[in-house]
């Protein structure tokens, strides 16, 4: 069905020329308008509507009116037979269009295959590109049905072509090692034990040496088949990535099947992509290793002193009665002068000894002593190994001692060493400084000053991760922790003008500087005007407590009748099963219509590819497999049949897709008179959910206090999600909120987010400045936040504000690095690296990196704007925590939805995991979908619509499930559908 227009868009694509009105001269009643409408929908589409329901009902009227002719006759008008037939002609000659012949059809075709689907493998957009090729050469689209024998044609010529290319790349050595993984003796269950494909294909396990010891493995195996360089120079990512997924599903019987450039096509993309992966997985290991040696032997001696440890209180008091009893008996023995003077006499004055001994200096030497003594007797045999297949670099010369140090410890790698030799060069770097320093160099005597190699090893090693971490160290081969300059835009140079219009920023830094700067007087002198008329708010010097004090923000009024109107719902629908729930959004927005199979093959009729598609997604989405739901469709599917559907169309991509879908179907039926004006901010927040803990990705979470992972949602304020990330307890929440709002892929423009303490910070204050959208934070320790100044010299500017105000911006930072911060901005928004991946170069760790301090300054800024708005507006108080109340809201359904398993994640699958986080989300979109439109059938009752008073409208939601059944037997019939009155959304 059409999609409702508004009179803009009628006025300008739907209003008849005077050139067209002397087509429509001498025609009558019916012929007159469907002549016209055809005429102004072939102009506007560049093809004729297939029937009375692909015009929009407001066209029709408007075209009517021009016409005089009742909009009704439309009825009358034949949709086949000769009068259409030459009212087509007609227009197509007026227009100048043709219709596509033989020969234009195998035109497109070849056009097709060389200039888009080498680069694009997915149908719907290559079908887009059709349609406007057939619009730029004024031919008419052809029926749909030839449409898609043009597109499976064109998409077979150019995988032909460029498998062909690839396979004639490779050296005959390297194609004999891929036909070798899928020879006729490697098993098709990808478990053997000496198939290097299963191998290849393996996740890793936890972080242990034998994790380590197996992906080491697994590189070189890799790297064993070599593969030349620059063999996908010329392939697009996506279409890469496609070619890994595809191998990844496919048995070694189903890739020896194909013909012969695409199998290798397909094994040397896997290859290339897991080389970088598994180089990917080291650097973590090694990461998360260093950190667990040390760890490990902080736990260890704490535990060991900890039940001989008692904390001795009162030690000034206790201090001056021993020097009173002293000086009062100066000549008696202490037994009987100073035991007496002290509760708990001896006993208490060994414990105050002790304490002192397991504290400082001597503490930090037997963590020291423990750590050296765990990486020598266990990890060091990885970390050494590790060095001889990962290759490490810097941009900078200030790291080089490192990169040399780890030269030298390969270099003597296999000698059995207390101490390096005495001719050695031992480079020294940050890492055998400070409290290590006793313990690398010792004395032998005549030997003079020598260095112990393996407490030399750990302060390497340990210095190594820290540079990792902010990438001024980087690995080769790698992906995530490439060398940080291919993060940049490599056309940023020659295109910087369009860059900067695209983050709409000034190309002049005092320009910048200088808006940024009176945003911060503006913001400044406004707190400090009305500070004294501002009852919930103070200012004063508190010492330690900090300068600001801010009163919470007063309840707001119950909302009185959701509740009723919750049970109407209920009254109207029944319980509704979870899984209709969802048939009933698929069905409305025609969210599957997209979904091609990952192995490329389409072999399973649409009806029941939709049935197992959504068990599966049930299955994911609710946590409790496919095994417990298999059967329960009404034409029964088996659980082999919901895997293979799964395993080879139900992927991260297209269960992203579908949630989209779903959103963006969400915003466009929504109704103004129920949920008000659309919002351009979302709220953002992470939950904890339990997870399998044998992978690298689990890790434990101080707040939480279990192992898991997060999942980082991006809500808009009526609770549709728009974004779903799956990150690791110890990422950035502050990378993750931009990565969702910059990447969300539905239609609504976000322009704020709401986050909680975690997802900001003054970086993440300062490049949400330079992308353009506003982080509204919600402060957890708002007493303690320092205002900035906008200038120096202004000691006497905004003097209610002094005991808050700190010092002033450093604007020649700023100024120096202008171009650089938005060259990283730029990278962020056009995707050539993660926002992760990005942001990772500004930590605490890289102080020191000019950029970073630069980026901190903008950060100030504008918290420091922020900050002055949030404390004298209670109405952006206010919206802020009621944002944040709606992605809670959201993490609560999650446990009623999640709820198999005990809400835990049961895999240790990074890929499956993935898969159920999006699955969730899907459910409960469709959720939030079809109560949107239960509570609009609701309320266009009148009766029911004047009850409801603001403050039920203001906590008026779609996110409830009060009538909602997610568990028991599950019962799939595509055939019965929820009777709703409104109208699905019209595309």
């Amino acid at each position: 069905m059409a999609r409702a227009l508004d009179l803009d868009e009628l006025v300008e694509h739907w209003t008849l020329l005077d050139d067209e009105r002397e087509l429509i001269a001498g025609k009558r009643g019916p012929t007159r308008l469907g002549f016209a409408v055809l005429l102004k929908f072939y102009i506007r589409t560049g093809r004729f509507p297939r029937g009375r329901g692909e015009l929009p009902d407001e066209a029709v009227d408007f075209v009517a009116r021009q016409v005089a002719v009742d909009p009704d006759d439309i009825g009358l008008y034949e949709w086949s037979g000769r009068t259409i037939e030459y009212h087509r002609a007609q227009i197509r000659s007026h227009l100048g269009f043709r219709e596509c012949s033989v020969a234009d059809a195998e035109q497109l075709t070849q056009w097709l295959a060389a200039a888009v689907c080498e680069a694009e493998r997915r149908p719907d957009l290559v079908r887009d590109e059709l349609l406007m090729r057939c619009r730029a050469e004024r031919i008419e689209p052809p029926s749909a049905g030839r449409i898609d024998r043009i597109l499976r044609s064109a998409l077979h010529q150019a995988e032909q072509t460029l498998t062909a290319r690839i396979a004639g790349r490779l050296p005959v050595d390297a194609a004999a090692q891929l036909r070798a993984l899928v020879a006729a003796e490697v098993p098709d269950d990808d478990a053997g034990e000496d198939s290097v494909l299963a191998l290849i294909k393996s996740v890793p396990g936890n972080v242990s040496l034998e994790s380590m010891l197996t992906e080491i493995r697994k590189l070189r195996s890799a790297r064993a088949i070599g593969l030349p360089g620059g063999l996908f120079f010329d392939v697009a990512p996506r279409v890469l990535a496609g070619w890994r997924a595809r191998a990844m599903v496919e048995s070694p019987s189903h890739l020896r099947d194909h013909p012969e450039p695409l199998t290798l096509t397909l094994l040397a993309a896997l290859l290339h992509t897991r080389l970088r992966e598994i180089t990917d997985t080291l650097v973590e290991l090694l990461i998360s290793t260093v950190h667990r040696i040390g760890a490990r032997a902080d736990r260890k001696v704490t535990e060991e002193l900890v039940n001989a440890f008692k904390r001795v209180t009162g030690k000034e008091n206790l201090l001056f009665a021993i020097a009173e009893a002293s000086l009062d008996r100066p000549d008696d023995p202490v037994k009987e002068v100073v035991y007496p003077a002290v509760a708990g006499g001896e006993q208490t004055l060994r414990e105050l000894v002790h304490e002192f001994k397991t504290k400082g200096p001597v503490y930090r030497r037997t963590v020291q002593t423990t750590l050296k003594a765990s990486y020598s007797n266990h990890y060091r045999r990885g970390l050494v190994e590790l060095l001889d297949v990962l290759e490490f670099r810097s941009n900078n010369a200030t790291h080089r001692p490192v990169l040399d140090a780890l030269d030298l410890i390969t270099r003597h790698a296999d000698a059995r060493l207390t101490y390096y030799p005495a001719g050695e060069s031992v480079p020294s770097h940050k890492g055998v400084l400070g409290d290590w320093t006793t313990l690398v160099y010792k004395d032998v005597g005549k030997g003079g000053r020598r260095v112990v190699r393996s407490v030399y090893e750990i302060c390497t090693f340990q210095a190594l991760r820290e540079r990792l971490r902010c990438k001024e160290i980087w690995v080769v081969g790698a992906d995530k922790w490439r060398n940080p300059d291919e993060d940049l835009p490599h056309d940023f140079e020659a295109h910087r003008d369009a860059h900067y219009a695209a983050l709409r920023k000034p190309l002049d830094p005092t320009a910048f500087i200088g808006q940024l700067r009176d945003e911060m007087r503006e913001a400044l002198a406004a707190l400090d005007t009305g500070l004294p008329k501002l009852a919930w708010l103070e200012i004063a010097d508190r010492g330690k407590n900090g300068a600001i004090k801010l009163t919470n923000l007063d309840a707001s009024p119950e909302p009185r009748n959701l509740r009723r109107l919750k049970n109407e719902v209920r009254t109207r629908w029944g319980t509704v099963p979870l899984i209709d729930m969802l048939k009933e959004a698929v069905l409305r927005t025609g969210c599957l219509a997209g979904v091609t199979g990952a192995a490329g093959r389409g072999d399973l009729a649409p009806e029941a590819l939709a049935e197992r598609l959504l068990l599966a997604i049930y299955a994911y989405g609710t946590n409790t497999g496919i095994r417990a739901i298999a059967g329960s469709a009404q034409h029964g599917h088996g659980e082999d049949d919901i895997r293979y559907v799964r395993r080879r169309y139900l992927t991260a991509e297209v269960a992203r897709s579908i949630a989209v879908e779903i959103a963006n179907a969400t915003f466009a039926a929504r109704a103004q008179t129920v949920w008000g004006a659309g919002s351009t901010a979302v709220a953002s927040d992470s939950t904890h959910f339990g997870a399998f803990d044998q992978n690298i990705f689990t890790e434990w979470h101080s707040r939480y206090g279990g192992r898991g992972v997060l999942i980082y949602w991006h809500v808009e304020r009526k609770s549709m999600a728009i974004h779903s990330q799956l990150i690791s307890c110890t990422a950035s929440e502050v990378a993750a909120m931009v990565e969702g709002a910059m990447r969300h892929g539905t239609t609504m423009e976000v322009e704020g987010n709401y986050v909680d303490s975690h997802g900001q910070s003054e970086v993440g204050f300062g490049i949400t400045r330079l992308l353009g959208f506003d982080l509204l934070p919600r402060i957890k320790r708002i007493n303690k936040v320092r205002l900035y100044r906008p200038a120096a010299g202004e000691a006497d500017a905004y003097p209610r504000l002094g005991p808050a105000l700190s010092r002033p911006i450093r604007w020649d930072i700023i100024a120096e690095q202008y171009d650089q911060m938005i060259k990283y901005a730029t990278a962020i928004r056009a995707g050539t690296a993660s926002t992760e991946a990005i942001l990772r170069r500004f930590t605490r760790a890289n102080a020191l990196h000019p950029t970073y301090q630069a980026m901190i300054e903008v950060g100030r800024a504008q918290r420091t704007i922020f900050v002055a708005r949030y404390l004298r507006n209670r109405d952006l108080q206010r919206e802020i925590n009621e944002g944040l109340n709606v992605v809670e809201s959201w993490n609560r359904a999650n446990s009623v939805i999640f709820f198999g398993k005990g809400g835990d994640i049961a895999t240790n699958r990074r890929d499956e995991q993935e898969l159920s986080v999006l699955c969730l989300r899907v459910l409960q979109a469709a959720l939030v979908y079809i109560n949107t439109l239960m509570v609009q059938d609701v309320l266009a009752d009148d009766d029911w619509a004047a009850q409801l008073t603001d403050a039920d409208r203001r906590g008026l939601t779609p996110l409830f499930w009060t009538h909602v059944a997610p568990y028991g037997e599950v019962k799939l019939d595509m055939t019965s559908r929820l009777t709703l009155a409104t109208d699905p959304p019209r595309l």
